[in-house]
């Protein structure tokens, strides 16, 4: 029987730039009693219907709007959070048509300084306000999330270098309910029809791998996302009788099963900094240069470190320890699957950067990387 697909909502941005169009017709038109606005998402090219809860002109020319986030049947803190913007209109002075400011429970880069609102929310902020101004008008939009500082203490933000507050991240503007229990049936499923196809599976855990893969000529059609249920879907494969795995992702999430975390979303089980300051001491690095990559924020920046070090010594740290963790990978990962069903199953895996560049290979993934491609 086919499994429902589970509901998905919207991410922040799109609450984020409801708010705002919401403030600015208050304040544009007087209404304050406004249920809803249109939001073209960009990313995908469909428009949203998202309901406003509240809108109120402040002060002449300052108008303030409240929405509420809904990322559909996703296990996502954000939940219910409230969501405002308030938009002021500058009649005069230089600066860009629509200025964007992080508020109160809106994070900040610890380095540098800036709020962390992204890309594709700027890009999405700015191309839905900007239909509703003339060309000599110029506005400022101060985003808020009032539980943003206090629910940013239950996230990983502060490991990638995000602090007192969220992130306004994503790259399109549709909530996926990645981590929601019914879309692992899907992803069995999904995986189910692809074993009937091909002896050696490609498994990515997000778009990024995904789009990498297909970069490198991979055959699509080969590759399983997996989100963060690796665990599952590796022993799924050896119960359909997949012949040969191949891992495909982010290091920082990928080296989780070295550990034997199989399931790597980061409020069940972290331990990167724990992992690879381990095989740092394992591969023979001094006691100091372990301590500050255990004292790195996040997988990158201990990745850099290590590249730094190999740049200024001519030594090779990081294919000597991102080669034994890719080893271990290999290992555990095919032991996870013989636990679970007494069937020995290759696997290989290929680790990339931030900077979509792979960091190393292992000899079966470099093995399966050249047979598939």
């Amino acid at each position: 029987m086919t499994k429902t697909q589970p509901l998905s909502g919207y991410t922040l941005p799109v609450f984020a730039c409801a708010a705002a169009l919401a403030a600015l017709r208050c304040l544009r038109e007087g209404i304050h009693s406004l249920e809803s606005v249109s939001v073209n998402l960009l990313e995908p090219q469909i428009t949203a219907e998202i309901p406003i809860e509240q809108a109120s002109v402040l002060k002449t020319d300052t108008a303030l709007a409240v929405t509420r986030s809904d990322p559909g049947e996703n296990l996502d803190l954000t939940r219910n959070t409230p969501v405002w913007a308030m938009v002021e209109l500058r009649r005069e002075g230089e600066g860009e048509q629509i200025q964007i400011v992080g508020g109160e429970g809106i994070g900040h880069h610890k380095a540098g300084g800036g709020a962390a609102i992204y890309d594709y929310a700027m890009r999405l902020l700015r191309s839905n306000l900007s239909l509703e101004l003339s060309p000599s008008e110029k506005i400022t939009v101060t985003l808020i999330l009032p539980s943003g500082r206090q629910l940013a203490t239950r996230t990983s933000n502060e490991a990638f270098g995000v602090v007192e507050g969220l992130s306004l991240l994503g790259t399109t503007g549709i909530s996926q309910p990645l981590s929601a229990p019914g879309q692992l049936e899907l992803y069995r499923e999904q995986l189910q029809q692809k074993a009937e196809l091909f002896d050696c599976l490609v498994f990515c855990i997000g778009e990024n791998g995904l789009d990498l893969a297909r970069q490198l000529g991979i055959n699509p059609e080969r590759l399983v996302k997996t989100a963060n249920w690796l665990g599952p879907l590796l022993v799924e494969a050896g119960y359909q009788g997949v012949q040969s795995i191949l891992l495909f992702g982010y290091h920082g999430k990928l080296m989780k099963l070295a550990a034997g975390i199989f399931h790597t979303h980061h409020h069940l089980a972290d331990g990167r900094r724990e992992i690879l300051t381990a095989y740092c001491a394992k591969a023979g690095m001094p006691a100091d240069a372990c301590s500050a990559i255990f004292a790195a924020a996040t997988a990158e920046e201990a990745l850099g470190q290590l590249r730094a070090l190999d740049a200024e010594f001519g030594s090779n740290w990081v294919d000597r320890i991102y080669g034994d963790i890719a080893r271990q990978i290999d290992l555990r990962s095919s032991d996870c699957i013989f636990t679970h069903t007494n069937l020995h199953i290759s696997v290989g895996s290929v680790m990339f950067g931030r900077d979509r560049k792979i960091i190393v290979k292992s000899d079966i993934g470099d093995t399966f990387l050249t047979q598939i491609c």
